[in-house]
């Protein structure tokens, strides 16, 4: 007897090693259940969490379900009984002295028996208890409740783990969120100046939530006076200037300007530089458009004879005056090896696949190819400039184009309208270029609107909308010793027929002589920055025109959120832009 007990205890320790059960863990469950029996007031034998029964937690093992159960996973009649062996007997009997329970294991249960492991049951006892569950979703059914997110909450998401940052920034998911209409509009506002030095920080407005934001950007810092434009949900900052003597100051006195374009994209807070310009140039008008594949971007040849030059006091054009370096020897040579390269072609260095060009841009563009045109600005030496360039984002280059009509004047604002680049002067003149086919068109509209000359008008475009806010006089009522006020108003021109057509006038006073205005789908929206007893403030308004009624009204949507912490330099370096993201 002493010797078939001793035995049976044997294997009972090479089960136990096989199911990698420790002592430990056995008797504290076996404590539990014992202190949990105690206290149980229905004198009831059986306790469950989540259709396990806690007594067979010791007999579950990391191969499979509980050892002894594994027998009883059969349905069973109502009728029938389950009949112990005496091999199970005694395996019952030493669990017994082991777990102090006298049924360790419910063998007369009539539903099923699942295998499970013991490190599973455990978590899910543990999971019932603390009322947590571990849910795994396939991963469409997550990009679908990922896309509904709002984009800070999105970035947010994006910090649980790998998976959800690989899902959340393909090109892909972007594309089936703005598919879905689960954008909402965002202002960023650039040029930012504290304590006199261009500190890089982006302010961003999220228009529904009401929520600022700031984002801090290294390599904005300590450049100014630069132009910004967005297209497929990313924001192109073109040229700027950048102080020589102090880094980071606005300093006018010394300074370089650039010619270098940069890509920021505010859905993966990603930044990239693309193809200079051919020019540097500081505060140049931007026209930025989607174009079809298959457009061609015909610039024209630049000819001497279509150069305009100062006259010479004779009335003559004086050869001096025409080209300074014409007479210098490298200036000769240096023409002549582009000419020789451009007679040749690319050298191997050059020269890259197309397959390899093709790609390249399919996947910087996402696919569509689109045009950005940079005129005017001021130039290295701080001298207004009447040419421009255009950059195909299929290409990544940058080609020169036609210059600006004669007598136009200086520009000073520009926006692309049902693919046209309208620009228009100080001088009071439009000026349209088409961009298929590569040239300048003067437009001659009536009347012009009235406006304050030192308050330089602003064209935006919505759809195939074209619009112009400018500053003019409005009469004191018609009062004798009535003063009269300035007012911001907004104009329509009526494509066809070349007229301008008042259609709504800004709630604000225009303070500001340079106040940003920028358009979203069937929103404008507008920021104003100015100094006022020793303190900037700011305001923001937006204009919903898409709404039938005739008038169109401004709403405010934030006011005096950024300007107390910017100084007053602010209020001519910044510029803004908008995005559905």
């Amino acid at each position: 007897m002493f010797t078939n007990r001793r035995i049976l205890e044997d294997g009972l320790c090479q089960d136990f090693e096989s199911l990698s059960v420790s002592k430990k863990l056995v008797r504290s469950v076996s404590q539990k259940l014992r202190k949990k029996r105690v206290h149980r007031s229905d004198g009831g034998e059986e306790d469950s969490a989540g259709g396990v029964s806690l007594r067979c937690l010791t007999m579950y093992g990391r191969v499979g379900g509980c050892k002894v159960g594994a027998d009883c996973s059969e349905d069973f009649g109502d009728s029938s009984t389950r009949r112990l062996s005496a091999s199970e007997e005694g395996i019952k009997s030493a669990y017994k002295t082991l777990c102090g329970t006298e049924d360790c294991c419910s063998y007369g249960r009539k539903d099923r028996f699942r295998k499970r492991s013991s490190r599973k049951g455990l978590e899910l006892d543990e999971l019932h208890r603390n009322g947590r569950m571990n849910i795994s979703l396939p991963d469409d059914i997550l990009e679908m409740c990922l896309m509904r997110l709002p984009l800070s909450s999105l970035m947010s998401a994006r910090l649980v783990c790998k998976k959800w940052n690989h899902l959340t920034t393909t090109p892909r998911f972007m594309q089936m969120r703005k598919e879905g209409c689960y954008q909402t509009p965002w202002l960023f506002v650039f040029g930012s100046v504290k304590d006199g030095h261009c500190s890089g920080e982006v302010r961003v407005l999220d228009v529904d939530l009401h929520q600022w934001h700031k984002v801090d950007v290294e390599v904005l810092k300590g450049r100014f006076m630069f132009s910004v434009a967005s297209m497929h949900e990313e924001i192109y900052i073109v040229g700027g200037c950048s102080s020589l003597t102090s880094f980071g100051r606005v300093d006018r006195s010394s300074f370089k300007t650039h010619k270098s374009m940069l890509v920021f994209s505010p859905s993966t807070k990603s930044w990239r530089k693309a193809e200079s310009m051919k020019y540097a140039r500081s505060s140049p008008i931007l026209g930025i458009s989607e174009v079809t594949v298959d457009c061609p971007i015909t610039p024209t040849q630049s000819t001497r004879q279509d150069r305009r030059f100062p006259r010479s006091r004779l009335g003559g054009v004086s050869d001096v005056y025409e080209d300074p370096h014409r007479l210098s020897v490298r200036r000769q040579l240096r023409s002549l090896s582009d000419e020789n390269a451009s007679i040749m072609g690319p050298t191997k260095k050059q020269r890259r696949p197309l397959r390899q060009r093709t790609e390249t841009s399919s996947l910087r563009d996402g696919g569509k190819r689109f045009v950005l045109i940079a005129i005017g600005g001021l130039g290295s030496w701080d001298e207004p400039l009447d040419s421009g360039e255009i950059y195909d984002s299929m290409s990544n280059k940058w080609t020169e184009i036609q210059k600006l009509p004669v007598d136009f004047g200086i520009v000073c604002s520009g926006v692309v309208c049902d693919k046209t680049f309208f620009v228009y002067s100080e001088s009071d003149k439009l000026a349209g270029y088409d961009i298929e086919r590569g040239y300048w068109v003067v437009i001659q509209t009536t009347p012009s609107p009235p406006r304050v000359h030192e308050y330089y008008p602003k064209l935006i475009c919505c759809g195939t909308r074209l619009f112009m806010l400018s500053v003019s006089w409005c009469e004191g009522d018609g009062q004798i010793g009535r003063r009269n006020k300035a007012i911001r108003k907004m104009w329509e021109l009526d494509l066809t027929y070349l007229t301008w057509t008042e259609v709504s006038t800004h709630p604000d006073a225009p303070m500001d002589w340079n106040a940003a205005f920028v358009a979203d789908k069937d929103l404008i929206f507008g920021a104003e920055m100015f100094k006022i007893f020793g303190q900037v403030l700011d305001f923001f308004t937006v204009c919903n025109v898409g709404v039938s009624d005739k008038v169109m009204r401004w709403t405010h949507i934030s006011r005096n959120r950024v300007g107390r912490e910017l100084d007053a330099s602010s209020c001519m370096t910044k510029t803004i832009a908008a995005l559905h993201l």
